[in-house]
C-alpha cells in the first residue's frame, strides 16, 4: 500500500537540503507499492542531509551526490561487475573522491573551489523491501539506514576492519536515532 499523508513515514518530512549540496535522485525501475515516489524522495533526502551532517566535520561546502533507485535486475549487474558478487544487494556506494584527498577537496571547496563530487549511491528497492520484510523493520526506516550506511561510504567510512565497524555502526546509530529510527543493528531475543 501507497504511503500518504497520513503516514508514520512522514516522519521524514524534507528536512531542507542545504544550498551547498546538489543532491540529484533518479528513480530507475526502483519503484515499490510499499512507499510513493515522494515520500522515497523524502526519506533519501532527511538520510543524506543527516549523515553528511553527522559525517563531516564542519558546515558542507558545495558538495554533488547523485541516488539512483533501480530494480533487483540493475543491482546484480552492478554487484557483479565492481564487487563479483553473482546477486543483488540493497545499496552500492561509488565515491567520487578517494578518501585519503577528501578532507582537502572539501576544504578547497569551502574556499570558492569546485564542488566535491561526493559519489553515487545505487538503491536496490526491492532488495530493500525484502529485507525489511524479512527483518520486520518498517520499509522507510530501513531505506534511511541504507541510505545513511551509502553516505558514509562515500564519506569514507567502512566496516572492513572490527573497530572501523563499531566506529560506523555508531554513527548511524546516531544518525539514525535523530531520525526516530531505531538501532538498525540490535538483535530481538
Amino acid at each position: 500500500m501507497p504511503v500518504d499523508a497520513a503516514s508514520p513515514l512522514n516522519k521524514f518530512s524534507p528536512t531542507g537540503i542545504p544550498d551547498t549540496l546538489d543532491l540529484e535522485i533518479e528513480f530507475s525501475g526502483g519503484m515499490v507499492a510499499e512507499c510513493s515516489e515522494p515520500a522515497q524522495r523524502d526519506i533519501i533526502e532527511a538520510a543524506v542531509v543527516r549523515a553528511l551532517g553527522a559525517g563531516l566535520p564542519g558546515p558542507l561546502p558545495p558538495a554533488e551526490i547523485f541516488v539512483q533507485l533501480v530494480d533487483s535486475d540493475k543491482s546484480h549487474t552492478l554487484n557483479h561487475e565492481y564487487r563479483a558478487k553473482d546477486k543483488p544487494t540493497n545499496v552500492l556506494s561509488f565515491p567520487g573522491v578517494e578518501p585519503e584527498d577528501l578532507q582537502a577537496m572539501l576544504e578547497q571547496a569551502a574556499q570558492g573551489g569546485p564542488p566535491v563530487l561526493l559519489g553515487d549511491l545505487v538503491i536496490a528497492t526491492s532488495v530493500i523491501v525484502a529485507e525489511a520484510k524479512e527483518q520486520n523493520k518498517p520499509f522507510g526506516d530501513h531505506l534511511a539506514h541504507l541510505t545513511v550506511h551509502g553516505v558514509l561510504h562515500l564519506l569514507g567510512y567502512d566496516h572492513m576492519e572490527e573497530d572501523a565497524a563499531e566506529e560506523m555502526e555508531e554513527l548511524e546509530r546516531s544518525i539514525l536515532d535523530a531520525l526516530g529510527i531505531s538501532d538498525p543493528y540490535r538483535v530481538e531475543s
